[in-house]
C-alpha cells in the first residue's frame, strides 16, 4: 500500500500549557496557534500538536524522535538554550552512541522525552 503521506503530526500534551508553549519557541519551534488550548508547532514540514492536556501516565510515556543532521552540533545548541534553568522539570541527557547511531535525550516541562539523533551512514 502507498501512503502518499505528506507529513506526520503527533499529539502531544502539557502540564501548563502556557509554560510549554514558550519552551517550544524557545526550542525553534514555529507555532501555528489552531485554538485556544491547541497548536502546531512547526519545523520545515515536520510538526507536532501540542494540547493544553495532561494525563501523567500519557505525558510520562510519551516519546519523540527528531532525526538532526549533525548531533553534536545540535546538543551544544541545546546546551546554549540554557531551557534546563528556565523551565521547571526540564532535563537534558548528554549524547549516547548506540548500534544504529547517535543521540541526546530532553524532557520538556510537561515530561515529554525528545529523543534527537543522528543515524550512523550504513
Amino acid at each position: 500500500m502507498n501512503h502518499k503521506a505528506l507529513s506526520i503530526r503527533p499529539f502531544i500534551g502539557s502540564k501548563d500549557f502556557e509554560i510549554s508553549r514558550s519552551f517550544y519557541r524557545d526550542l525553534g519551534f514555529e507555532e501555528v496557534i489552531i485554538v485556544h488550548n491547541m497548536s502546531l508547532f512547526r519545523s520545515g514540514n515536520q510538526g507536532f500538536y501540542l494540547q493544553d492536556a495532561y494525563v501523567k501516565d500519557w505525558l510520562d510515556n510519551t516519546m519523540i524522535f527528531l532525526e538532526v543532521e549533525d548531533v553534536e552540533t545540535f546538543y551544544a545548541d541545546l546546551k546554549d538554550l540554557n531551557l534546563t534553568e528556565k523551565y521547571e522539570g526540564v532535563r537534558l541527557t548528554p549524547i549516547r552512541v548506540e548500534q544504529w547511531g547517535r543521540e541526546c535525550f530532553l524532557h520538556d516541562p510537561a515530561g515529554n522525552l525528545w529523543h534527537f539523533g543522528q543515524f550512523s551512514n550504513p
